[in-house]
């Protein structure tokens, strides 16, 4: 048998991830895409806490994916390396680091739900890593499904321009399986052999025409875009090779997005979804070179995804592994990462030897020799690397773009039942934040508190739960608390005069700044631009990080100020007493001056909430928002219900689901996700 060259192996590879709104079926769409190739002979089900990718004993008993888990299958020879990620708005960073990896995705749509607030939420993360992508329109055997309905709101939603490449053969309880539009044939799929056996044939004739259309519009599509699909749609017909070819070039581009439909549960639409994966998603080799700088100088670098390149890797994701150990999730671009030898950390300026490396199946682990150019793995030995971090070759370095995550909008306080379990706690805490960047830990400075902040309630208590069943940490935790911040809503000018002795060395420095508001969601603006007659030089960076620690604590109530434009707009120095740590402190409580002054205001995270509600219970729901300080934005219709949105403060939802349930006698549903912090009414923030 010969080796294929490099070439063909990077073309043969498909990075994707499974991406949707909660309860769309990734997860058993993933189940099923292993099944139908060989992957795994029992398929898992999610509501029996069996499935292989939900292996969290977490995710097992809430029926919800919490971390993303990777595994790899083989498709008519295709390596397919797939992530599937959660779907709940508190682990929208697991989708974010993700997609900073994958080359294409799958996204899972309810045919009865529809695009959903957390499906908008990815789809945007996908946009902003152009991500190429096809739909799956899953569920469609349920009641109230509509194809159609899911394609409309593709468009109105998303912005996307869906053609479908398999229609419903029926809908609801009529579903029967799923027509191949390029072809022109039904497809069924035999439930006793789980999907595997396929059967085609003619197009049922209440379906012939709904089926033509299809085509013509797929057709039409691709010669408004592709010249050479247009010349032979007017002369001798495209063939399928064309199609393909002019398709898979618009998919790679995002002009359209393939759809394709399904129900994963009942084993139907997988094995045409997986042909849609191998045709149109991309290979390394049709990705662009990834790029970074070169540390030493942010010199612009490039590298191409090929073995012969020097070595470039991401480290996406940490883990810890009860018997491996921490284990460092990686894409290799470029190079090849090999068992046994030394990678380059740019960032701590820092070599590591790789210990072991691993293809990952959930939390089942296959050793190996080496990782190529474009393949998902994991390492295991790295004590330092951290989420966002390159691994590259140390004579040939390269830092790659960092993967950013969001800000915590909850805390909770959290402390150890005894004294022996203090220590446990903390490096449970420390390996808990190592493993995921949108966690972090800090100590109430007043009640010597350790104090958890996360992504919304579920995240924490999912993160208790895995201090008190995984890490065997005695610990108690207090009511979810809002993580708030600081603004400024004035412009004002503060000072401060550093002069005392410090171990019997004089300390001298003196700043003078103006603060005033930046726009909302702006973030922080410092403008050191002062003559260095008045700041020396050598001092300027002292001043910028004191400035940063006044912003880190805030004025009235110890949360991070934001939104604040900082100006240095005089100092004085002494040519022998000053020093670094004067100028420190006199920057940090220069600041604090003037944001006293300048009439600091607590900001609230506001939540986007989404409400599915009968309409006898619309009247109830409505009073009960506006009870909470609610925002309605709209109200429409959707598949007989009435559909609110609205923007809620976060304090105000806290056990915000139960108490619709109650409302609405359990017939009500929701969604939220973060949607921007706003100033608060009086002292919201400050009983925090």
């Amino acid at each position: 048998m010969t080796t294929p060259s490099p070439d063909a192996r990077l073309a043969r590879i498909r990075n994707i991830g499974i991406i949707a709104h909660i309860d769309a079926g990734k997860t058993t769409t993933t189940e099923r895409i292993l099944f139908c190739t060989g992957r795994v002979h029992k398929i898992g089900e999610v509501h029996d806490g069996t499935a292989v990718m939900d292996w969290m004993p977490q995710e097992q008993e809430r029926g919800i994916t919490i971390t993303s888990a990777a595994t790899t299958c083989f498709w008519r020879d295709r390596q397919i390396n797939i992530i599937d990620t959660p779907g709940h708005v508190d682990f929208t960073a697991e989708v974010e680091r993700s997609l900073r990896v994958l080359d294409g995705a799958v996204g899972v749509f309810c045919a009865v739900g529809g695009v959903q607030p957390q499906s908008e939420t990815v789809w945007r993360q996908a946009n902003r890593y152009r991500v190429p992508r096809v739909a799956f329109v899953n569920k469609m055997d349920r009641t109230g499904a509509s194809f159609s309905r899911v394609l409309d709101d593709l468009r109105e939603k998303l912005g996307a321009h869906p053609v479908a490449l398999t229609i419903p053969w029926g809908e609801g309880d009529a579903f029967l399986g799923v027509i191949d539009v390029v072809r022109q044939k039904a497809l069924s799929f035999d439930p006793a052999t789980r999907g595997t056996k396929i059967t085609e044939s003619g197009i049922p004739a209440e379906f012939a025409d709904a089926a033509q259309l299809a085509r013509e519009e797929l057709l039409e599509a691709l010669a408004e875009n592709d010249e050479e699909v247009l010349s032979a749609y007017y002369g001798d017909g495209v063939s399928d090779a064309l199609l393909f070819k002019a398709l898979r070039a618009a998919t790679l581009s995002s002009t359209l997005l393939p759809v394709l439909c399904g129900s994963s549960l009942r084993d139907t639409g997988i094995q045409p979804l997986l042909d849609a994966v191998v045709d149109l998603l991309p290979s390394p080799l049709d990705v662009p070179p990834v790029e970074g700088v070169r540390p030493k100088d942010n010199e612009p670098q490039t590298r191409r995804a090929s073995d012969d390149e020097p070595l470039a890797a991401l480290a996406f994701k940490i883990a810890t592994d009860p018997f491996v150990g921490r284990l460092v999730f990686v894409r290799v671009y470029s190079g090849a990462l090999r068992k046994g030898a030394n990678v380059w950390n740019p960032r701590l300026a820092k070599r590591e030897r790789v210990l072991r490396l691993i293809r990952l199946h959930a939390n089942q682990q296959e050793e190996l020799a080496e990782l190529h150019s474009g393949e998902i793995g994991a390492i295991a030995g790295l004590k330092a690397a951290a989420t966002g971090d390159t691994l590259c070759a140390e004579q040939k370095p390269i830092a790659l773009g960092r993967i950013t995550f969001p800000d915590p909008v909850i805390s909770m306080a959290v402390e150890p039942k005894t004294q022996a379990d203090k220590e446990k706690m903390l490096s449970a805490l420390a390996a808990l934040q190592d493993e995921d960047p949108t966690f972090v830990t800090s100590v109430d400075p007043e009640t010597g508190q350790t104090i958890m902040k996360g992504m919304g309630e579920l995240h924490l208590d999912i993160l208790r739960d895995r201090l008190l069943r995984e890490f065997k940490v005695q610990a108690r935790a207090g009511r979810p608390q809002v993580a708030y911040r600081e603004t400024v809503t004035a412009t004002a000018e503060g000072e401060n005069l550093f002069e005392r002795e410090i171990a019997g060395k004089p300390q001298y420095a003196y700043v003078k700044v103006r603060v005033e508001k930046n726009a909302r969601g702006a973030g922080n603006a410092l403008d050191l631009r002062i003559s260095p007659d008045l700041i020396p030089r050598d001092f300027q960076p002292a001043v910028e990080e004191g400035l940063r620690d006044g912003l880190s604590t805030g004025v009235k109530g110890n949360f991070p100020l934001t939104d604040v434009k900082v100006t240095v707009t005089d100092g004085r120095f002494h040519p022998v007493d000053s020093t670094e740590i004067a100028f420190r402190t006199a920057a940090s409580l220069a600041l604090r001056d003037a944001a006293e002054k300048a009439s600091p205001a607590f900001l609230e995270p506001l939540m986007r909430l989404e409400i599915e509600t009968p309409e006898e219970h619309l009247g109830d729901v409505l009073g009960d928002l506006n009870g909470r300080r609610g925002q309605i934005k709209d109200i429409g219709e959707r598949h007989g219900m009435r559909l609110v949105e609205a923007e809620v403060p976060l304090k105000e939802l806290f056990g915000y689901a139960t108490t619709l349930r109650s409302l609405t006698r359990g017939r009500a549903g929701c969604s939220m996700e973060p949607s921007r912090f706003e100033i608060a009414p009086g002292d919201v923030g400050a009983e925090s």
